[in-house]
């Protein structure tokens, strides 16, 4: 039998350095890039060429750096709807199809309401409608994970393929409110112009953004400066310890969880005022609900940190999804990138969490019995 001369001793630190929650994210990152760089080498690509062009394309151009910050709109908006699940150990796996729930009740309100409300009212009033329709799409997951303990992650994940399926229905179905009657294939129907915001000059980049980058500084500042937070944070830690301080948890994980699926569905409802007026059937194409978790990942669940997370991996998809057309490198690249980075991420964890040891293992003697 083989014997190995070490093994490997996780020991959990009684509290992390403060400069390892700077390093890992870090890290990470370079260790992505790294790896990224290995794939290019082997199949005849040019490492310089090809990140030069994604970091161009991504963030040193004025259509790179609006077309970044117009998609971290989005990213931002999921990722701290991961982020604040995380605070109480909660799983909203199903960002994605609250993402289309909240572009299919945006979409609603902007043609029911859109003609008889003003834009000042009107833009509110479409957010807060979609913010609605993400949060009753996670409800039923809400409900049985505070009543019956059972796992979020599955509910909520397989709930987005119901979501993925009601928007190629409110499409692709004759006669659908949403449906727009004048095309011969299937469109969505647009919102009036008063549910929609004009974007800044040329540019992709719309007001929004500047909306989830406050509601990333509200949900923060709710989270350490707040009595609910605290209740968060009390429940987070120590279950049993709530429970006997006389802290409500099943009320707790209700809101926590609505608050959620609100912040995906408030996503969606940002898509339909900015770059797409209408429900867009390619959206379930896009990932946005599940870029988010990796960006909430990069950040360590800070959501302040989010704002900055969701912006570089933004300028990643942006500048990979430029490389196809200004070079022969495939698109895919963008995509690997972003995965190697939520698993370097995930991995950064285990250093940041628990010291660890090689230690050698001492070889036992060989003992001969006699008869």
């Amino acid at each position: 039998m083989m014997h190995i001369p070490f093994r490997v001793v996780f020991e959990q630190r009684g509290e992390t350095p403060r400069r390892l929650s700077l390093i890992v994210p870090l890290v990470s990152v370079l260790a992505a890039l790294f790896f990224g760089a290995l794939f290019l080498l082997a199949t005849g690509y040019s490492v310089f060429d090809t990140y030069t062009n994604m970091f161009k394309g991504g963030f040193a151009s004025f259509n790179g750096i609006t077309d970044t910050l117009a998609l971290s709109t989005v990213l931002i908006c999921t990722g701290v709807s991961a982020a604040f699940a995380f605070q109480m150990n909660l799983y909203n796996i199903g960002g994605e199809g609250q993402l289309y729930l909240g572009l299919i009740g945006g979409a609603w309100a902007g043609i029911a309401l859109g003609d008889h409300l003003p834009s000042l009212i009107m833009v509110p009033i479409l957010l807060i409608c979609g913010a609605l329709a993400g949060a009753a799409w996670i409800f039923v997951p809400a409900l049985v994970r505070s009543r019956l303990g059972t796992s979020e992650i599955v509910s909520t994940l397989l709930l987005t393929y119901i979501g993925a399926s009601l928007i190629k229905h409110v499409i692709y179905t004759p006669g659908s409110f949403f449906r727009n009657p004048n095309t011969s294939f299937p469109q969505g129907r647009r919102v009036a112009d008063s549910a929609s915001l004009d974007s800044f000059g040329s540019s992709r980049l719309y007001p929004t953004f500047f909306v989830a980058v406050v509601v990333a500084g509200a949900l923060y500042w709710v989270v350490k400066r707040t009595e609910f937070g605290y209740r968060i944070n009390v429940i987070s830690d120590s279950p049993r310890a709530a429970h006997y301080a006389g802290i409500n948890s099943r009320r707790t994980t209700m809101m926590v969880m609505s608050i959620s699926g609100a912040l995906s569905g408030l996503a969606g409802a940002m898509l339909i005022v900015g770059p797409y007026g209408k429900i867009e059937p390619s959206i379930i194409t896009l990932g946005y609900g599940y870029a988010g978790i990796v960006v909430a990942a990069l950040a360590r669940n800070n959501l302040a940190v989010i704002i900055i997370s969701g912006i570089l991996f933004s300028g990643l998809r942006v500048g990979g999804n430029n490389l196809q057309v200004t070079t022969d490198t495939p698109i895919h690249i963008g995509v690997m990138l972003q995965g190697a980075i939520l698993l370097f991420a995930l991995g950064g964890e285990a250093f940041r969490r628990y010291h660890i040891h090689i230690v050698r293992t001492q070889t036992q003697p060989n003992i001969k019995m006699s008869a």
